[in-house]
């Protein structure tokens, strides 16, 4: 049986995205004070937001995400790329 095992054991292959792949099964959990949550609640009924829940993981993500783009390494400086036009 262990010779036909392939070699791949070693390297990390990529998964699709399935739904189960998708699916949230970790939890996260923070607190807040009576002014943050007062005002999350202010801008959520402000903005007709249902989902709360929904809203504080795409704004992390979003900010996780925007981070990892600029911390991406590139072949030239910040500087360098920030004068590059596209």
């Amino acid at each position: 049986m262990g010779k036909n095992k392939k070699k791949s054991d070693s390297k990390k292959e990529t998964t699709a995205l399935t739904p189960s792949a998708l699916r949230r099964t970790r939890k996260a959990t923070f607190m807040l004070n009576e002014k943050e949550e007062a005002a999350i609640d202010a801008y959520c009924k402000k903005n007709r937001i249902k989902n709360k829940s929904k809203f504080m993981r795409e704004v992390l993500m979003r900010t996780v995400m925007d981070h990892f783009m600029e911390d991406y390494p590139t072949l030239f400086d910040k500087k360098d790329m920030d004068r590059i036009i596209v």
